[in-house]
């Protein structure tokens, strides 16, 4: 079968892209609306064309894969001037996304009419790139400078009755079939005499003086580092001065600058490896995953209360269980207030609002479980608390229903072992807040059985999330080298750096948080009763020396006034605590540590390191299956800046060997105990490989 089919009904072409699963715009698809304008170009009795698309997309961007191997003619550009050209009315039918190149194919087209559901945007600057076929010129022409820059800028779709609003889209259709009515539109547009409306030929729009020195100040802030937003405000600047073909080429040779550059490569890598991590290798090909359709939550706390509302989220029916009535009552409220938000800022509505609600029900009741799918826990970090729960669940629950752990770090054997079920049992690590975050890590225990597993991801599916799979050990994958991480900043602690300047030098390095920002906000209390639970605790007393002292002094953070910062009341803003600085250095005093200037190179490099080192340690254990499922965990659940790819990958950008190297280096001067170099990284970089070369044979 074509990619492209070609029909006709009255005198009007129909050029069908059939690509699934999202129709992406690869060399296939582009030779063949070619083949379909020619053959629309060379048949006089043809007095339109409409294209559109079969399944769930119109056309859902570039085939990213095609990316990285090398564009093959035809081009996108081509293709786009090819369908503006032609010299009868050509309608865009877009059902489902419209996204980058299928966006500019839709601009290209002289109408656009879209089914109500449908979604349009450039995604683009979410791979490091930017439009690269005329959109940063057509989109401007169409709905002016600062919608245009707003659109490309943010890369999130816009919905059809927002684009309907602003102009990108000509008509959008409520209920029915799209083709027929675009087919409808196309006749009336013929009967009306209505010209060519060629995006091309609208003259540039004016813009306010300042404009983009006003943009450049707001995404310089916002994007820390990264090039494509600066190109795209270069590209639409240019584009207000120049003949719209000098502008277009210009544009293509911005994109072709962000195609070859190490922040796309990377952010295209890491846009892989998240597609990649939601299919873990080793299930048995007959194994189905098991329908969700209820669910209770136990424990209704911070992380109880985010996981119920993105359970209601999803349309899912919860329970939500506590021992304590008035847990609940706040349970309730909190969720409450939550919805009430996201309706003010219209979200949804207040139909929607009473529709969800009317779907939560609680109780202190432990039986309200019985009639669940999916149990997911949600009590304290406790093992044998989680044990006496689950060994009560499995008496409780019904046969088949799957029994999540929420633990962050806490052994899902040991926990399974409680119950009769351990093959229904599995670990859910959702992030905090768990409606928002997007990453769960799915804990497999050594009994969990495929299709545990398989349910498990599909419900992570239902919510919008990101599921990857990872293997039982304490902390999983991203606590565990989590810890590594934390630990070298609580070092750089005692040895002189203060909070404040570790946090800004990996922040300006590119992630979203500093370490200590990070702890004061989860709580140090929190980290402090997770290393307490560890069985092969360090015997180091430099080791969270700091963190525990404050811990166990009531200063948890951001909940307290009082962490690793100050906080005035209400307020979230991280203040520099003398007192800190003083019990800092009298520690160092009482551990023989000497202090000294550290500069920001040896901060970024101690803490990203360590993360790395832990990180083949992981591998090597078999936590982890791939290096990408690493990476996509830290990008998604721990602020790693994804125009460096993650971890591992910015391992192999640096070189093996390079790490190697400095790893020893670090060996001989802080001693082995923390910097002793993994066989894997040893083998990889002699051998002059990558992470990305390294295949595990998991379970």
């Amino acid at each position: 079968m074509p990619v492209v089919e070609l029909e006709f009904r009255d005198q009007i072409a129909i050029a069908t892209v059939d690509n699934p699963p999202v129709n992406a715009l690869g060399r296939s698809v582009r030779a063949g609306l070619l083949d379909a304008v020619a053959a629309a170009q060379a048949n006089g009795a043809l007095r339109a064309l409409i294209i559109r698309s079969r399944g769930r997309a119109f056309i859902a961007g570039a085939d990213i894969r095609e990316l990285d191997s090398g564009l093959a003619a035809p081009h996108t550009p081509e293709l786009v001037a090819r369908i503006e050209a032609l010299d009868r009315p050509v309608i865009a039918a877009i059902e489902g996304s419209a996204l980058g190149g299928g966006l500019e194919v839709a601009l290209a087209c002289h109408y656009r009419i879209a089914a109500q559901s449908a979604a349009v945007g450039f995604p683009e600057v979410r791979l490091g790139l930017i439009p690269g076929a005329s959109g940063t010129q057509r989109l401007p022409r169409l709905v002016g400078v600062a919608a245009a820059l707003d659109i490309m800028l943010e890369g999130r779709p816009v919905d059809a009755r927002k684009a309907l609003a602003i102009g990108m889209l000509d008509r959008i259709v409520e209920s029915g079939d799209l083709l027929d009515a675009a087919i409808g539109y196309a006749k009336e547009l013929l009967e009306r005499g209505q010209p060519l409306r060629r995006l091309r030929d609208v003259a540039a729009p004016a813009v306010e003086p300042g404009l983009f020195d006003e943009y450049r100040r707001r995404w310089r802030a916002k994007a820390r580092g990264l090039e494509a937003p600066e190109r795209i405000l270069r590209s639409v600047e240019q584009g207000l001065s120049l003949p719209f073909d000098d502008a277009v080429a210009r544009e293509r040779e911005l994109f072709l600058e962000c195609l070859e550059s190490a922040q796309s490569r990377a952010m295209r890598y890491a846009f892989l490896a998240e597609r990649e991590a939601v299919k873990p290798p080793g299930l048995r090909r007959d194994a189905a995953a098991r329908l969700t359709e209820r669910v209770a939550i136990i424990g209704a706390g911070t992380m109880g209360t985010g996981i119920a509302l993105a359970c209601l989220g999803a349309g899912l029916p919860v329970a939500l269980n506590d021992l304590s009535g008035e847990r609940l009552d706040r349970g309730r409220v909190a969720i409450d207030e939550a919805l009430r938000m996201d309706a003010a800022k219209g979200r949804i509505t207040q139909t929607a609002v009473a529709e969800i609600s009317a779907r939560l029900e609680t109780s202190t009741d432990l039986k309200v479980a019985a009639r669940a799918d999916l149990v997911i826990e949600a009590v304290f970090e406790d093992m044998a608390l989680k044990r006496e729960l689950f060994e009560r669940l499995d008496e409780v629950c019904a046969p088949g229903a799957r029994l999540a752990s929420n633990t962050s770090t806490l052994d899902i054997d040991r926990i399974a072992a409680a119950t009769r079920r351990p093959a229904d049992v599995l670990g859910l690590h959702f992030f905090s807040p768990a409606q928002v975050m997007r990453l769960i890590e799915v804990v497999r225990g050594r009994s969990t059985s495929d299709e545990t597993l398989l349910s498990a991801l599909a419900f992570a599916k239902r919510l919008g999330k990101l599921g990857i799979t990872v293997g039982n050990g304490f902390g999983f994958v991203g606590n565990r080298m989590y810890y590594a991480y934390g630990r070298e900043s609580q070092l750089l602690l005692l040895e002189g750096a203060a909070p404040e300047t570790i946090d800004r030098a990996l922040r300006d390095w590119g992630m979203t948080m500093g370490p200590h920002a990070v702890g004061d906000l989860a709580g140090l209390d929190v980290g402090y009763r997770s290393r307490r639970q560890r069985a092969d605790a360090t015997d180091d007393p430099r080791h969270y020396r700091i963190a525990n002292m404050l811990a166990e002094m009531g200063r948890y953070g951001q909940k307290t006034g009082r962490g690793m910062y100050l906080y005035a009341p209400g307020s979230r803003v991280p203040l520099p605590d003398p007192e800190l600085r003083a019990l800092i250095v009298r520690e160092a005093r009482v551990l023989g540590i000497g202090q000294r200037r550290i500069d920001d190179v040896e901060i970024v490099e101690r803490c990203i390191y360590a993360l790395i080192l832990e990180g083949a340690r992981v591998l090597e254990e078999g936590l982890a299956s791939r290096t990408g499922d690493i990476d996509a965990i830290w990008v998604n659940g721990y602020g790693f800046p994804r125009h460096r790819g993650g971890p591992m990958r910015h391992a192999d950008d640096v070189g093996l060997g390079k790490v190697l190297e400095t790893v020893q280096d670090f060996a001989a001067r802080f001693g082995p105990k923390y910097w002793e170099p993994p066989r894997l990284l040893v083998d990889l970089a002699r051998r002059g490989q990558t992470f990305a070369d390294f295949r595990c044979d998991w379970r």
